[in-house]
């Protein structure tokens, strides 16, 4: 059976925070950048719990603890538990363990999140090949990770110890800017010793399980900033996705999104879990224009590869709805290529 494409973000007139019963929120760009809560955040998940939504929070960030990110989501005025928290180190860790011997000793390149992950399923984190390790895994160890860590990680892999791997993200939203994540040091140890490890993380499926496995979800709504990671998570798990322009995507970017990376629906910021979302429909060609899509006032088509963008729609986000109904349905099942840049302008999102 043939794949269904996604041509349009979807509409609903329920809220999410109604139509789902868990939020399964990435956490890095989604609630909080640099350790500080984002704009709306703490009020929006207020209201969502308030209403009976269960918040879970899904990260691939492997360096903390679920404690530690409890505390932290608790501090910012997001109260949460240990148990709402998943995270990479999690379920990298049950991946490993279902492959080897229990008590087995594993060679770490991360945190204290990866280690305690690792000792709840009965392993032994070890810092040294020498210490004979049953597998090595690499999870996200902060700014202060040293190099020879890395080196560490290259040895045993060279030496034929399985490789595992809590995510491969190649950046992190800070309040400074965009940081490498750990799948740019994966890609150091990748590159000295030409093999691929298993990777638990987003967008695998070892982490969609591990969460629903958590959570008990029956109906739930990814809700991420990152096409390649939540995005295609939520696609991979057959789930429902709410994109938040709040971290590392850009308006352009999501216009060229392949189909795996083309969410449910499209929001400013987590206010769009206590909002309706605004059906796109296709509208007929007028004098001028193509066959386009509208939304809350706009039009969108493509002509001559080029995306375009009438009428006089007041929320930006509705324009961006509307231009990737007409960017996705002409691209189709590949990348989109339009030209996007004056249509982006306009709504000031370029």
């Amino acid at each position: 059976m043939s794949e269904t494409v996604r041509t349009r973000p979807d509409g609903s007139a329920q809220k999410p925070s109604e139509a789902y019963d868990t939020a399964l929120l990435d956490l890095d760009g989604v609630v909080y950048a640099g350790g500080e809560a984002i704009e709306h955040a703490v009020e929006s998940l207020g209201v969502a719990r308030a209403g009976g939504m269960h918040l879970a929070y899904v990260t691939n960030n492997a360096l903390r603890t679920p404690e530690t990110v409890a505390d932290h989501l608790t501090r910012l005025g997001v109260p949460a538990e240990p148990g709402d928290v998943i995270t990479a180190a999690q379920a990298v860790a049950r991946l490993i363990a279902e492959q080897v011997p229990a008590g087995s000793r594993v060679l770490v390149i991360g945190g204290e999140g990866l280690k305690v992950a690792l000792r709840e399923r009965g392993l032994e984190p070890v810092d040294s090949v020498d210490d004979d390790p049953a597998a090595v895994v690499q999870g996200y160890g902060g700014p202060e990770l040293a190099w020879g860590r890395l080196a560490e990680a290259t040895f045993a892999v060279a030496r034929g110890v399985p490789w595992f791997a809590s995510n491969t993200d190649l950046t992190i939203p800070t309040s400074r800017g965009i940081s490498p994540g750990n799948g740019a040091a994966v890609e150091v140890v990748r590159m000295a010793t030409g093999a691929s490890p298993q990777v638990a993380g987003k967008p695998q499926p070892p982490m969609h399980r591990e969460t629903i496995l958590r959570t008990g979800a029956r109906r739930p709504l990814v809700v991420g900033d990152r096409l390649d990671t939540d995005i295609e998570g939520a696609h991979v798990g057959g789930v429902d996705s709410l994109l938040v322009l709040t971290g590392v995507t850009t308006a352009a970017q999501l216009l060229a999104a392949e189909p795996k990376y083309r969410p449910t629906y499209v929001a400013a910021d987590l206010r769009g879990l206590l909002e309706p979302q605004p059906e796109v429909v296709p509208v007929a060609a007028a004098e001028g224009r193509a066959d386009g899509f509208a939304c809350g006032g706009w039009v969108a088509s493509v002509r001559e590869g080029v995306l375009h963008l009438e009428g006089d729609g007041t929320d930006p986000l509705d324009g961006l709805r509307a231009l990737c109904a007409a960017a996705w349905t002409e691209a189709g099942a590949e990348a989109g290529t339009a030209d996007a840049e004056k249509a982006l302008a306009r709504l000031g999102l370029s």
